[in-house]
């Protein structure tokens, strides 16, 4: 997956690449551009294994599909959903994602 930011509108992206501009122009302190970053990205926040649950029968894919999609084992998304396990990193901010956009933002 690619470094690509993901933002909560057009116009926090638009104000979040000028102040990171800035930024890079030495015109912007560090610890502002962090505040903007918080404000600005889209938050990930834990998922309970309920809402992992709905993410996929909202999305109407078996277990063995919706991990082929988020490049995990079916086994994994069986934890997952059981609360046995919990995803973290790349994997919680792709059920955020598919859980904001839908899971043909993964294909």
């Amino acid at each position: 997956m690619n470094n690509e930011k993901i933002y909560e509108s057009d116009i926090l992206a638009a104000i979040h690449e000028t102040v990171s501009d800035l930024h890079s122009a030495n015109l912007l302190d560090e610890s502002i551009k962090k505040e903007f970053d918080e404000i600005c990205l889209t938050p990930i926040k834990s998922l309970k294994p309920a809402e992992i649950r709905a993410i996929r029968l909202q999305e109407d894919v078996s277990e063995e599909v919706f991990a082929k999609y988020l490049n995990v084992s079916p086994h994994l998304i069986r934890q997952w959903e059981s609360g046995e396990k919990k995803p973290q990193g790349s994997s919680l901010k792709l059920l955020s994602l598919v859980q904001k956009k839908g899971i043909s933002l993964l294909i």
